[in-house]
C-alpha cells in the first residue's frame, strides 16, 4: 500500500434503517500530503475538468470495445 498507517483512516457506521434493514457504512480518510504524491490531490492542476463532457455516444461507443 503506499500509504503509511499515519496518513489512512477508515471509520465504519453500523445500524438499521427505518425499515429495521442492517447497514454498513465505510469513511475513508487520507492525507492530503499523501495524496499529493500520487498526483491525486485537487490542488493540482490535472484533476480538474477542463473542457466540455464527450457526447453521449461516446461513451456507449467506448464500452462496446
Amino acid at each position: 500500500m503506499p500509504f503509511g498507517d499515519d496518513e489512512v483512516r477508515i471509520d465504519l457506521m453500523c445500524g438499521p434503517d427505518e425499515t429495521g434493514r442492517w447497514h454498513g457504512h465505510f469513511n475513508i480518510r487520507i492525507d492530503a500530503d499523501a495524496l499529493r504524491r500520487l498526483g491525486l490531490h485537487p490542488d493540482q492542476p490535472t484533476s480538474r475538468v477542463v473542457g466540455p463532457s464527450p457526447p453521449a455516444w461516446w461513451h456507449a461507443e467506448a464500452e462496446r470495445v
